[in-house]
């Protein structure tokens, strides 16, 4: 673990950190938005599933105001139009998802493990990893976003071994390891996501 405490804080002290802040802090900005604008970030989260953050990005930027308005059938149109693998299952989940739309200020002062076990239970498309993802993406940081970017980093640096598959028990697992090297740097586990994807990719994206 020291390996990777030494790799982040360097990263934090060579500028990578002022770009982590400002994301952080663009991040925090959405506790402030309307519910159409969270519910477009959770269409994301759900595009992101088993895709790419960076191809999920561009799409939910080209739909924009159609995820609120098109239909299921007009947006799995559009999702295959602009190359998403899944935009039947995709466009099926996020209108399903409208129906906590108008709710989504009230629902996200749940807080803590209760408010992403609700996101799970309740909003289909949303696992542990995209739950987490969207949480962090509006601000709530106390949340780890674990994909095989993570587990990779993870698996290299001889922390855990890598999992064939991600049960709720081993997400929870990886989750208190990372929680040990968040604390050890003093970070947010969403902070923490950032720096180890650009260890891994060496990029920052949301």
């Amino acid at each position: 673990m020291e390996e990777i405490i030494r790799e982040i804080e360097g990263l934090k002290n060579n500028g990578i950190g002022k770009i982590v802040d400002s994301k952080i802090k663009e991040f925090e900005s959405f506790s402030k938005k309307s519910n159409d604008i969270l519910f477009k970030e959770m269409c994301f989260c759900i595009l992101a599933a088993n895709f790419t953050a960076e191809r999920a990005f561009k799409i939910q930027k080209a739909v924009g105001n159609g995820f609120l308005t098109l239909s299921e059938k007009q947006l799995a149109k559009e999702l295959k139009k602009l190359g998403h693998r899944f935009p039947n299952s995709r466009a099926k989940h996020i209108v399903m998802a409208r129906t906590h739309k108008d709710n989504l200020k009230e629902i996200l002062r749940m807080g803590g493990e209760e408010l992403r076990k609700w996101l799970v239970d309740n909003v289909m498309g949303l696992g542990y990893k995209e739950a987490s993802h969207f949480l962090r993406n509006i601000g709530k940081t106390d949340y780890a976003i674990i994909d095989f970017h993570i587990i990779d980093v993870l698996a290299k640096h001889n922390l855990i071994e890598a999992p064939k598959t991600v049960t709720k028990k081993k997400y929870l697992e990886i989750e208190a390891v990372l929680q040990k090297i968040a604390q050890k740097t003093e970070l947010k586990l969403g902070e923490l996501d950032l720096y180890l994807w650009y260890l891994e990719t060496g990029k920052i994206l949301k």
